[in-house]
């Protein structure tokens, strides 16, 4: 199958905030719609990102009313025509099917729900399709993979998910949000495993096996995932996918991205993994440094004897059952 006749989708992308610039033109930023069009990819979710800042009423507020603020932009990306706004996984395929470009949405940091559940159901109404439960640093959900002494924390605070975690997990089936596990710690991804109703995710991740880094995930943890049912999105962030020479920055390439798909894949099954950039959040390796590059990334798997079926499955088959899954418990 030509690359450009997949449904790629980049599960993750941040947006510049404030003042995010116009992306239906060429921009300095790595994924905008003229480059998603050259480099074949046709969805992005592109990220709500709310950084962790002090946990009380005030940062709290501030959280919820940028993510609110961040969702509203993202949705004004679209236009309904050649830019389709997708929140189900029924109109991602319709818009591809149609060849119109996927806009979707996410929030990433449980922080700014502070301790507002309702939020959750309000974000998913705007067309969130997910929530990363931290970012770094612990918030009132549960423990991070890389702790914020800046601002206080401990090595661990809760133990993992704390109890409102353990609440916000069950929320976020009830109103079909996917639980994304990226950012946060081990005990807390794992409980998130046992506690979820929904198949979870991490959608920019790499593996502990081949790169030890707090934020990647090692083989107990891809096991968990794949007898839950679970998905480990690789992600192309050069300093989880290699080590480099201290002082100077790691330099990681699309063989490198490969490399952490065959070990996933070798692991726990072609079913359990896919493939996320992180572009604009600090992902980008030599010979996928932008949208317009993704065709490399196909090419580099389909070197490696990924058939047609496993390629659709990294690029958005195995996240859409996820999301089809949400949206069946949501529906319960």
């Amino acid at each position: 199958m030509n690359h450009f006749d997949l449904l790629t989708l980049d599960t993750h992308v941040d947006i510049r905030w404030p003042n995010p610039p116009d992306a239906t033109f060429e921009t300095d930023r790595c994924v905008d719609f003229p480059k998603m069009a050259r480099g074949g990819l046709k969805g992005v979710v592109f990220i709500a990102y709310l950084p962790q800042a002090r946990r009380d009423d005030a940062g709290h507020a501030a959280a919820a009313a940028r993510a609110e603020a961040m969702l509203h932009h993202i949705r004004g990306r679209a236009d309904g025509q050649a830019r389709r706004y997708c929140t189900t996984s029924a109109g991602i395929v319709a818009a591809h099917e149609a060849g119109a470009q996927m806009v979707i949405a996410a929030v990433e940091n449980g922080y700014a729900m502070g301790r507002d559940l309702g939020l959750l159901a309000k974000w998913r109404d705007m067309g969130a399709i997910y929530l990363t439960l931290t970012h770094n640093g612990h918030n009132a959900l549960s423990d991070s993979a890389i702790p914020r002494p800046d601002l206080g924390d401990p090595a661990e605070e809760h133990g993992g998910l704390s109890p409102l975690g353990v609440k916000a997990v069950a929320e976020m089936n009830r109103v079909g949000l996917l639980v994304d596990v990226s950012h946060v710690s081990k005990k807390g991804m794992m409980q998130a495993v046992e506690v979820s109703r929904v198949p979870v995710v991490a959608t920019h991740t790499c593996c502990a096996a081949l790169r030890a880094h707090p934020r990647n995930v090692d083989d107990e943890q891809l096991d968990a995932l794949r007898d839950s049912g679970g998905l480990a999105q690789i992600t192309a962030v050069s300093s989880f996918l290699r080590s480099g020479e201290p002082g100077k920055p790691v330099v990681a390439y699309v063989s490198d991205i490969a490399d952490h798909v065959d070990h996933a894949v070798k692991r726990i099954g072609i079913e359990h993994v896919g493939l996320s950039s992180d572009f604009d959040g600090g992902g980008g390796v030599i010979g996928w440094a932008n949208a317009a590059e993704s065709a490399a990334v196909t090419e580099e798997l389909e070197r490696r004897g990924y058939d047609n079926a496993a390629l659709g499955l990294l690029w958005s088959g195995n996240f859409l059952r996820l999301m089809r899954a949400a949206e069946t418990a949501a529906a319960a």
